[in-house]
């Protein structure tokens, strides 16, 4: 794999020394001002915009690299080609990222249209030209020298223009690239994308957001690998599709420590890997490829690629139950809900070691596994997962699917994703929807995926709407597992769980945030994510299951459910301990922390509040206040059916205002906290000072960090009025609130 490795770096230097990296001056790029930049940042600039080699699993040497400024406008959707530009942009960082410069919105009534020029060296004209994109979010129309090169539909998937006809004598070419995405208003697989960001919603990503780049190749050339390993017959299947006219023409494929072999373009032909080093996570061995295309004894074209010996499959494990087997052997796989988002590019990360930290830093977190959530990544992720020894469970990018016309790009993406993706040995898993969002025709899809990719798992649906059909049962479940037991044509997996969420001051999208269950501090976090790993290992015992996914890696936005802050610079809990439990290994998790009741809840037995529902005055916090007048009734407050809920007074309007008169137990106290279940959104008030601020709904009761401006007038032996207001908007409600001291342990 060194070998291979050193080849790509020296493609960089090939791309930017030998050919030149043209376009406008870069003299006055900076970042625009955005709420927050990673560390990885301040390595960026119009000369260095992820100059790596874009596709490492099919090398050339000759290349040139069209990132760096180009010039853009954002004009009316219905309007012509701008003849003048609003300023420039980096490419490929997307128009609404800090990293592009711009951070602007396109939305769906305008246009985002590029150009920039480039030149050919005078060898290229020999054969063909080609222009490659990485990815343009979402439909692409591409103009050289005023030419329609190509269009293309289709946010996730590279493409690519054959520009040959288009160049113009002279040196210096044109390149013009229009762009429209309507995003959430549109029909197309969109991901987490939308107009308006909240909740596990995020920022709109419009045009260019993956490497932009030119490559020669000659009348005959390689179009396209596939790349499949048969571990049992101890050989890889290499199939080289063909550019051009491919009569005469033989394809030689040779593996670096293992065989060679030769046959017909476009049909597989069989390469002998004898005992072959199998790729796992511990040990990911890559073999370095070579395919070349030969006719009357010359060579007409070479590529260099890499491949790993691996095969996933469903068989019994060693209780008998059905398991994921990697390489024949039941390997449970636990990996985070990986979004893919960035702060400051959004889509895309700002460099190539940004990339490779993210894969980095799971496995130091001790995951042998992500999911690659509703978002595709560029090859180079999927290169250091490869490299790294990551496995990859790879969603396709959900789309509403409403209309037939979205149903079909829905497939045709699904079927280019698949393609562009095959040869990674660390993608183990389609996904082909994700719970219902979209899903339409499901028994159809999964065996389209089944039939273009047989190597691979598939699942249906990760959580909620399973149709019976693919090789898993997924399930989710919030923040805790419920786990599925397996079937005997299907592997059970808990898809997603956790949630656990914890703002870092400083590390923040904005001040409001949001998480599936708050956590105090970071040993509360790491406590929590212990217990939440030791109910996942019971369960891959009974009922069994074959794998997990903690959501999730990092925080997205208001979201704070990461284990790393949005812009990687805390990793929040206990490192040695996560990975501890990731693994199953709880020797290093504390005994769990004492917990006495102060002030006692509903749960086991009713406790007395006064209460209304119709909007007091805006002092009812307040001590004084004269509640005489409200009614009274035991708690806790809402309807039957809520999770967790026990319900002593029926509540079903939209808010409910509660107030209770409290003696405090003689202290001292460790640490006092909320004892608090709400559905949903609740304010907590002790002695009139604001204690809590609670977002969101809660299936179980929960012990929750009190403001300390609150905590600082709690004395034992005095009295305290506990005011509380929830409202609640869809669903189930509930409320209901007390005090607890925690006491943590420490190991003897």
């Amino acid at each position: 794999m060194r070998r291979h490795t050193l080849f790509l770096a020296a493609c960089v230097l090939t791309a930017c020394v030998a050919v030149g990296c043209t376009g406008p001056a870069a003299a006055d790029w900076k970042p625009a001002e955005g709420p927050l930049i990673t560390p990885f940042a301040k390595d960026v600039s119009p000369k260095n915009a992820l100059p790596e080699y874009p596709r490492p699993q099919m090398v050339r040497q000759d290349w040139q690299n069209l990132n760096g400024l180009w010039d853009y406008a954002i004009v009316a959707k219905d309007a012509p080609q701008p003849q003048q530009y609003d300023g420039q942009i980096l490419v490929p960082y997307p128009v609404e990222s800090a990293l592009s410069g711009v951070m602007k919105e396109v939305g769906p009534e305008k246009c985002l249209w590029y150009r920039r020029t480039f030149q050919v060296p005078a060898k290229w004209r020999e054969g063909r030209v080609l222009l490659h994109f990485g990815a343009v979010d979402w439909d692409a129309t591409v103009y050289v020298n005023g030419t329609k090169a190509g269009e293309h539909r289709g946010g996730y998937d590279p493409f690519t223009c054959d520009v040959t006809e288009a160049l113009a004598p002279g040196a210096e070419q044109e390149l013009v690239v229009g762009v429209f995405d309507p995003t959430d208003r549109g029909d197309q697989p969109r991901g987490k994308q939308v107009l308006e960001p909240k909740g596990i919603w995020y920022t709109a990503v419009t045009g260019i957001w993956r490497t932009v780049w030119l490559e020669p190749v000659p009348a005959t050339s390689i179009r396209r690998l596939v790349l499949v390993p048969d571990v049992d017959n101890q050989c890889l299947k290499v199939t080289a599709e063909v550019a051009g006219d491919a009569a005469g023409v033989q394809v030689k494929a040779v593996a670096g420590g293992a065989g060679q072999a030769a046959g017909a373009p476009g049909r597989p032909i069989t390469v002998p890997v004898p005992q072959p080093k199998l790729w796992t996570p511990e040990s990911p061995h890559l073999y370095d490829l070579a395919v070349t295309l030969e006719k009357d004894g010359r060579t007409v074209d070479t590529v260099t690629a890499y491949f790993g010996m691996r095969k996933i499959e469903l068989g019994p494990g060693p209780d008998g139950k059905t398991r994921m087997l990697l390489n024949g052997q039941a390997v449970f796989q636990v990996g985070p809900l990986d979004q893919g988002w960035w702060p400051d590019g959004l889509y895309t990360a700002a460099t190539d070691e940004a990339l490779r930290y993210d894969v980095e830093i799971t496995k130091r977190l001790g995951f042998n596994m992500a999911r690659k959530h509703v978002k595709v990544e560029p090859e180079r992720w999927y290169y250091w997962c490869d490299k790294l020894g990551l496995l990859v469970w790879q969603d396709m990018p959900s789309a509403n699917n409403k209309s037939p016309e979205g149903q079909k790009q829905f497939e045709a993406e699904l079927h280019a994703m698949i393609e562009a993706y095959r040869n990674h040995p660390s993608i183990v898993m389609w996904v082909v929807f994700n719970e219902g969002w979209g899903q339409h025709d499901t028994e159809r899809y999964c065996g389209l995926v089944k039939g273009w990719d047989a190597s691979r798992l598939v699942s249906n649906a990760s959580g909620w709407t399973d149709k019976n059909c693919g090789d898993i049962l997924d399930v989710h479940s919030y923040p805790k597992p419920k786990g599925a037991a397996p079937e005997p044509t299907r592997a059970a997996v808990q898809g997603e769980f956790g949630g656990l969420g914890l703002p870092v001051p400083g590390h923040m999208w904005k001040e409001q945030h949001w998480g599936y269950r708050g956590m105090a501090d970071a040993e509360e976090l790491t406590r929590g994510y212990e217990e939440l790993m030791q109910m996942i290992y019971a369960m891959k015992d009974d009922p069994g299951l074959s794998g997990a996914i903690y959501t999730q890696t990092t925080d997205v936005e208001i979201e704070c459910n990461g284990l790393l802050t949005y812009d990687r610079a805390v990793i929040k809990p206990d490192l040695d301990r996560v990975a501890a439990a990731t693994r199953g290994d709880f020797s290093k998790m504390p005994p769990p922390p004492i917990v006495i009741t102060v002030v006692p809840t509903s749960e086991t037995s009713p406790q007395t509040w006064r209460y209304t529902t119709e909007k007091p005055p805006a002092d009812w916090t307040n001590p004084g206040f004269d509640d005489s007048g409200w009614k009274q009734g035991p708690g806790g407050f809402g309807t039957q059916g809520t999770p967790g809920a026990v319900i002593g007074t029926p509540w079903k309007t939209a808010d409910v205002w509660l107030r209770r008169e409290v003696t405090l137990p003689e202290g001292p106290w460790h640490s006092l906290r909320l004892r608090i279940h709400h559905d949903e959104d609740a304010q907590v008030f002790l002695g009139g000072v604001k204690a809590a601020d609670l977002k969101g709904f809660k299936g179980e009761y929960e012990n929750v960090k009190i403001d300390p401006k609150a905590a600082e007038g709690l004395q034992g032996g005095a009295k305290v009025v506990i005011a509380v207001h929830c409202r609640q908007t869809k669903g189930g409600q509930f409320i209901d609130v007390g005090l607890v001291d925690v006491v943590p342990q420490t190991k003897k």
